[in-house]
């Protein structure tokens, strides 16, 4: 005697994607609006409550209601779930193929219900589409270039639930004619509670793929500037001490540009703040321009910025610094503001990150005293 209904697990199936549901929702509600798909995995959880409790009321509704139309909504809420990671990895939906898919499947469902009873007939149609879904939401993940513990999990989650479906597809050629999809048989429950583990831990493992997108971007604006992008005074600390950890041991050069854009107080006054903000960005974006890849850019105060140039010299550093100045003067839609910088390296085996930014502010200053808009070197 088995001690499991396949109704009962159905139902508490559909119960706990309903609670899941809500949970899709407030956390929508709650999370920045730069992290998507929350909002269809929230629906696709619904329709996944909504398309159980059909299937479990078999018996007491028409079977063209319960059977059918139950296996329809349980594939779009596999289409919309796929839908909303879609969205969350920030790829535009194409819903034309996969509505095809449902309305074939949909079609299927009702010949084999209604037409020519089959539920060998039917079974493999449901198995087939849920395959296909399951396994290309696996696929689209695994496509993805994150690598991070959520997204395997949900992808891992996914495909295996796609070769489940197959394996049932391949053992409809071997059932009995009135096996039915609430028989009690060992096998038959695998395979609901499996469908029903599958929904579940793909909500579990979606919840962990939100909360690192979550993290990653509570990472970003810890170490960024939100105005310009550029990197908070407190990381260009570290990188810069790290840097300097480095070229002691290596006998390595760095060179730090200390920059500061000229009369920018006059800007704000003239202009309006909403455009000295837009000269700020631009700004940041001649000086990106202008570096190597593995140089760093940081802001260290209102219109005060800092270039981490690692194994640079103090030449070569001039000469990115003479690029920046060009850059700056040249005339564009933004109000004009050229820039003065000061240049300091690790000249000293015991120099410290403080010593050289002192030498670099001080360079600053020197360049600002002889008549701004160019460089001076500690």
């Amino acid at each position: 005697m088995n001690l499991i209904d396949p109704r009962t697990v159905i139902i508490l199936s559909g119960s706990m994607s309903g609670l899941m549901a809500l949970v899709f929702y407030i956390l929508q509600r709650k999370y920045p609006t730069s992290i998507q798909g929350l909002g269809d995995w929230s629906v696709a959880m619904l329709i996944f409550c909504v398309g159980g409790s059909l299937f479990a009321a078999r018996g007491s509704l028409p079977d063209v209601l319960s059977i059918p139309f139950s296996v329809f909504l349980l594939l779009l809420g596999l289409y919309i779930g796929y839908r909303g990671t879609q969205r969350f990895f920030g790829v535009a939906p194409r819903p034309a193929p996969f509505a095809v898919l449902l309305l074939l499947a949909l079609v299927l469902e009702l010949w084999f219900t209604v037409v020519e009873p089959s539920y060998q007939g039917r079974l493999r149609t449901s198995n087939i589409a849920m395959a296909i879904l399951f396994g290309q939401h696996a696929r689209f993940i695994l496509q993805q270039p994150a690598r991070t513990f959520g997204n395997m999990l949900t992808a891992g989650v996914l495909g295996i639930t796609a070769v489940i479906q197959l394996m049932r597809f391949v053992t409809t050629f071997t059932e009995q004619p009135d096996y039915n999809t609430l028989s009690t048989s060992p096998q038959n429950l695998v395979y609901i509670t499996s469908f029903a583990f599958a929904i579940l831990l793909f909500s579990i493992s979606a919840i962990l793929m939100t909360t690192e997108r979550l993290l990653t971007e509570m990472e970003q604006l810890a170490i960024h500037d939100p105005l310009t992008n550029a990197l908070t005074r407190r990381h260009m600390h570290k990188l810069c001490d790290s840097e300097l950890s480095r070229c002691k041991r290596h006998g390595h050069s760095m060179a730090l540009l200390m920059m500061d854009l000229d009369h920018f107080k006059r800007i704000n006054d003239l202009y309006g703040h909403q455009q000295g903000d837009l000269v700020l960005v631009a700004f940041v974006g001649k000086i990106n321009a202008s570096l190597r890849q593995q140089d760093q850019l940081g802001r260290f105060g209102g219109e005060e910025f800092l270039a981490l140039l690692p194994q640079t010299s103090q030449q070569e550093a001039e000469m990115v610094a003479q690029r920046i100045c060009e850059s700056c003067a040249q005339p564009h839609d933004l109000p004009v503001c050229t820039v003065s910088i000061g240049i300091a390296t690790n000249a000293h085996a015991a120099d410290s990150f403080d010593s050289i930014l002192a030498r670099a502010d001080a360079a600053l200053y020197q360049a600002k005293a002889n008549g701004r808009n160019r460089i001076a070197m500690a």
